[in-house]
């Protein structure tokens, strides 16, 4: 006996993978059979499920090279005396963001 699963995607979503799956010799449904499969086999999602945490890390994806030279700007600022005071930047944000 065969199951029925249906789902409700955005239609230009569908259209996208309709279009995919064509192109790589299936169906849309053939496609989500494939993925139900790997995920049985898998014992989990068939690929990594993760955050994007460059997105929230901006220096995790940036290179020791590049960090350090960086952090030589950063000591040449300061020894030309290129500085802020923190409260003055916290101010400065609080009143630009309105917070």
């Amino acid at each position: 006996m065969a199951s029925t699963i249906q789902i409700r995607v955005d239609d230009d979503l569908k259209s996208k993978s309709d279009s995919l799956f064509r192109e790589l010799g299936t169906d849309t449904t053939s496609a989500i059979r494939m993925f139900l499969a790997q995920a049985v086999a898998n014992n989990g999602f068939p690929f990594e499920i993760k955050r994007n945490l460059a997105a929230q890390d901006p220096y995790r994806a940036m290179s020791e090279n590049k960090m350090m030279m960086k952090l030589e700007i950063s000591r040449k600022h300061a020894l030309e005396g290129k500085v802020k005071d923190a409260d003055d930047v916290i101010s400065d944000m609080r009143e630009k963001y309105d917070l």
